[in-house]
C-alpha cells in the first residue's frame, strides 16, 4: 500500500535519491493540473517544484484531489513572482529551459538536456509570459502533428520530464519504486 493510503508520515519514509530537475510553474490556473504535476514529479523523483504567481499551492482541496498526497513527498516552494524563483535557480548555476510552443523552439527529443536543469511551464491559455521567456536560456517544445498546437500542461510536464530522465540514462528499471511499498515501514 502506498504511504499516503497507509497514513505513514513522510518523515518516517526511507529517503529516495532525487533527480536534479527543478520545475517552475508560472500562473497555472488549474489546481487539478498542479496536483497532477505533483504526482508525476514524485514518480520522476524531481528535486523541487517552484510554484509561482496564481499557481495553487498546498493546502488546496482541488490540488489535493489529484495529487493524492504527492505534495508531502516532493519538495516545493511558493514565490509570488516567477522572476524570484528564476533568480534563485540562476544563483545555483542551474540552466533555465522554457517548455513552450514557439517558432524558435527546439524539439524536446533533440535537445541536449543539461544536468541539473530547471524547466518552466506557463499558463494553460496564455503560455509563458514574454518577460519570463527572455529570462530562459533556451526554449524547447513537444512537436504537434494534429490540429491543436498544444497539449495539457500536466501532460506536457510528464512527457518532458521522462524525456529528460531518458536522455540522462536515469530510467534504470532496478531503481524504480517497489511495488506496493514493500520496502516501507
Amino acid at each position: 500500500m502506498e504511504p499516503h493510503y497507509a497514513k505513514i508520515p513522510p518523515d518516517q519514509l526511507p529517503p529516495r535519491p532525487r533527480n536534479p530537475v527543478h520545475v517552475v510553474l508560472d500562473n497555472i490556473r488549474s489546481a487539478f493540473n498542479v496536483g497532477s504535476i505533483f504526482r508525476t514529479a514524485d514518480a520522476g523523483a524531481v528535486e523541487r517544484i517552484h510554484l509561482c504567481g496564481m499557481t495553487a499551492y498546498p493546502p488546496n482541496n482541488k490540488l489535493a484531489k489529484t495529487a493524492l498526497g504527492a505534495f508531502d513527498y516532493v519538495p516545493w516552494t511558493y514565490c509570488r513572482e516567477v522572476i524570484t524563483a528564476i533568480e534563485v535557480l540562476r544563483q545555483q548555476c542551474i540552466p533555465i529551459i522554457a517548455i513552450e510552443t514557439s517558432p524558435n523552439a527546439k524539439s524536446y527529443a533533440d535537445y541536449p538536456w543539461p544536468q541539473p536543469v530547471a524547466i518552466v511551464f506557463g499558463n494553460e491559455v496564455r503560455g509563458i509570459a514574454p518577460e519570463t521567456l527572455r529570462q530562459c536560456d533556451a526554449t524547447v517544445c513537444i512537436p504537434m502533428y494534429g490540429y491543436k498546437n498544444t497539449i495539457n500542461v500536466a501532460t506536457t510536464f510528464g512527457v518532458s520530464l521522462f524525456e529528460i530522465l531518458r536522455h540522462w540514462g536515469a530510467l534504470d528499471w532496478t531503481n524504480r519504486s517497489p511495488a506496493y511499498g514493500r520496502d516501507l515501514p
